[in-house]
C-alpha cells in the first residue's frame, strides 16, 4: 500500500488524493514528531503561568474574556469539541472526510499548533484503520475553520459520536476505536481548539475538484472536436498562429488538443448546404477560447491550493521564537473565492457544450443530419430528451455559479462578524463538477452518433474519433439505431468520461493531451 509521510512543511495535492481516494497509509516523520513535542513544551509553559493566553487558558470566540482555572481546562477542551459538533443534514462523502482529517493532521504536524505527538498519531491511526467520522452537510461558515465538520472528526478521536468503519457500517466511534486497538485521546490545553480551527474541508474539496476538472476540461476539448467534425466545421480556426496572437495559455492548449483530435478527418471543411458557411457558430468556433479560459482558471485555483497546502492554519499559533499569537489565518476567503470562480467557469463550459449538442440535433442547423439524430424521425424521437436532460443540468449549473463567498452572516455574538462561506462554495462546486461530467457525456453521446451517421453518408472521421467510438461502444454505450431506453446509455457515457476513458481512448492516437 502507498504510504504518505507527513512532515513539517505541508503536503501535496497528490498526497491528499492518495489518502482521500486511494486509502494511502499515513505516517508522521521524525521531524514532525520533534516539532510537535517542541511546540507542546511552549504551550505547557504558558499553561503554567497565571496570565491568560487565548486558547490555552481562556474561553473561545466571544467567551475569550474568561480565564479558565487549571482544573477546568481539560473539560474546556472536551466541551468545545462536543458543543461545536453541531452539524446537520446529509452525511458528507467519505473521501471529503478523509481529506479533511488528513489536512488537519498536516497542520498539526507543522509544529505550530501545540498539539501533543500522541494526538497527532491517533489522527493518523484513524485514517489508517479506515475509520471515517460521520460529518454533516451544514455547520461551517468557512471562518474560524470548518468548525462543525472538524468537530465531528475530533469527537471521534475522543471515542464519541458516530463513525463509519472500513466495512461501510456506521457504529459508535468508541466501539470502532476499541475494535482497532486505538485509545481515545484525552485533550489538554489548546488541543480541542487546534483540532477545529482550519480551512481543511474546503481545501480538500478544492483539491479533488481540481483533479476532476482537469480530466473534464480535456474531455470537453475532445467532445468539442467531435462536434465540430460531425457538423462539418472547419479546423482552420484551430491553427496555432491564430492563438499565438492572443496568448492565453489555456486557449492555446485547448486549440492544440482539438487540432490533434481532428488530424486526418475526412469531415472537416465539408459544406453540404445550398449556402456554404463562411464561419462556424460561436459554440463551435470559440470552443478553445471558452475551454481555455476555464483552464487558466484551474491554473490560478491550483496556485491558491498549493499555498494553502504549505500553510499552517490555526489560532493561536506557536511561532518559532516561542510566541503564541492570535491571528486571522483561518479565514477562508482565499479558498472560497477560487471555489466560486471554478463554479462560474464550469457553468460556462457546460453552457457552450449544451449549445453544440442542440445544434447537432436540429435539422435546420446540423447540415444534413437527421432530426434529433433519430433513426426514423417521427416514429423515433432520437436524442430529443437527452438534450432536455442536458439543458436541465446546465440550468442548475448556472444557479450553482452564484457565488457563496459574496455572502456573510455574522456569528458568535458579532465576534466573528465576517465569514467566508467557503464550505458552502465547496459543496456546490462538488455538485457542479458532477453535473459537468454528465453534460460532457451527453455531448459525447450525441457527437459520436452524429459522426457514425456521417460515416453512413460516406465521410471518414479522424483516427482519434474512431478510437473514441470503439472505446465507447466497448464500454457498453450503443450507437445509432431505433429508440431505446436511453438512461443506461447516458449513465455509461458519464462513467466513461469520469473515469478518464475518453482521454485514454484518444491519447494512443494523438499523443498526450494537455
Amino acid at each position: 500500500m502507498h504510504t504518505v509521510v507527513v512532515g513539517t512543511s505541508g503536503t501535496t495535492a497528490q498526497d491528499v488524493i492518495a489518502v482521500a481516494r486511494g486509502n494511502a497509509r499515513v505516517e508522521l516523520s521524525a521531524d514532525a514528531v520533534a516539532a510537535l513535542a517542541a511546540a507542546r513544551e511552549i504551550v505547557d509553559a504558558l499553561a503554567a503561568k497565571p496570565e491568560p493566553v487565548y486558547g490555552v487558558s481562556t474561553g473561545f470566540g466571544a467567551l475569550a474574556s474568561r480565564h479558565i482555572s487549571p482544573e477546568l481546562r481539560a473539560q474546556l477542551q472536551r466541551n468545545i469539541v462536543r458543543s461545536h459538533a453541531a452539524g446537520m443534514g446529509p452525511r458528507v462523502e467519505r473521501e471529503v472526510v478523509r481529506a479533511l482529517m488528513f489536512l488537519r493532521l498536516k497542520t498539526v504536524a507543522s509544529g505550530h499548533t501545540g498539539v501533543r505527538p500522541g494526538v497527532a498519531q491517533t489522527m493518523a491511526d484513524l485514517l489508517n484503520a479506515g475509520i471515517t467520522p460521520v460529518v454533516h452537510e451544514y455547520g461551517s461558515l468557512g471562518c474560524s475553520g470548518d468548525l462543525a465538520p472538524l468537530s465531528h472528526c475530533a469527537l471521534a478521536l475522543m471515542g464519541e459520536g458516530d463513525a463509519e468503519g472500513p466495512d461501510g457500517t456506521v457504529r459508535p466511534a468508541g466501539e470502532l476505536l476499541a475494535a482497532h486497538g486505538i485509545t481515545p485521546v484525552e485533550l489538554r490545553e489548546k488541543e480541542g481548539l487546534a483540532l477545529l480551527n482550519g480551512t481543511d474541508g474546503m481545501l480538500g474539496m478544492l483539491i479533488m475538484a481540481l483533479a476532476d476538472l482537469r480530466t473534464l476540461y480535456t474531455s470537453a476539448d475532445i467532445t468539442a472536436a467531435l462536434s465540430l467534425e460531425a457538423l462539418l466545421g472547419t479546423d482552420k480556426v484551430l491553427a496555432p498562429e491564430l492563438h499565438a496572437i492572443r496568448p492565453h495559455p489555456g486557449q492555446g492548449a485547448s486549440a492544440d488538443n482539438m487540432l490533434r483530435v481532428l488530424a486526418g478527418s475526412g469531415l472537416t471543411g465539408h459544406h453540404q448546404d445550398d449556402a456554404p458557411r463562411v464561419q462556424d457558430a460561436y459554440s463551435v468556433r470559440c470552443a478553445p477560447q471558452v475551454n481555455g479560459a476555464g483552464r487558466d482558471t484551474l491554473a490560478y485555483a491550483a496556485t491558491v491550493a498549493d499555498r494553502e497546502l504549505a500553510a499552517a492554519v490555526d489560532n493561536p499559533v506557536v511561532l518559532p521564537d516561542g510566541r503564541v499569537e492570535s491571528n486571522g489565518n483561518f479565514h477562508g476567503a482565499p479558498v472560497a473565492y477560487v471555489l466560486d470562480f471554478l463554479a462560474i467557469a464550469a457553468a460556462d463550459l457546460g453552457s457552450i457544450t449544451e449549445r453544440r449538442t442542440d445544434r447537432l440535433l436540429d435539422k435546420n442547423r446540423s447540415h444534413g443530419l437527421p432530426p434529433f439524430l433519430a433513426d426514423d424521425a417521427g416514429v423515433d424521437s432520437g436524442l430529443m430528451i437527452a438534450q432536455y436532460t442536458q439543458a436541465a443540468l446546465v440550468s442548475e449549473m448556472k444557479r450553482l455559479a452564484v457565488p457563496a463567498s459574496a455572502d456573510s452572516i455574522p456569528s458568535s455574538a458579532m465576534q466573528e462578524d465576517h465569514v467566508s462561506m467557503g464550505w458552502s462554495a465547496a459543496r456546490k462546486l462538488r455538485t457542479a463538477v458532477g453535473n459537468l461530467g454528465r453534460i460532457v457525456a451527453v455531448e459525447l453521446y450525441a457527437a459520436t452518433r452524429a459522426v457514425e451517421l456521417r460515416a453512413q453518408q460516406g465521410l471518414t472521421p479522424a483516427p482519434a474519433t474512431r478510437a473514441v467510438i470503439e472505446a465507447l461502444r466497448a464500454a457498453g454505450v450503443e450507437g445509432p439505431g431505433p429508440d431505446r431506453f436511453l438512461s443506461p446509455d447516458l449513465a455509461a457515457a458519464d462513467a466513461f468520461v469520469r473515469a478518464g476513458g475518453l482521454v485514454s481512448a484518444v491519447e494512443p492516437v494523438t499523443g498526450p493531451l494537455a
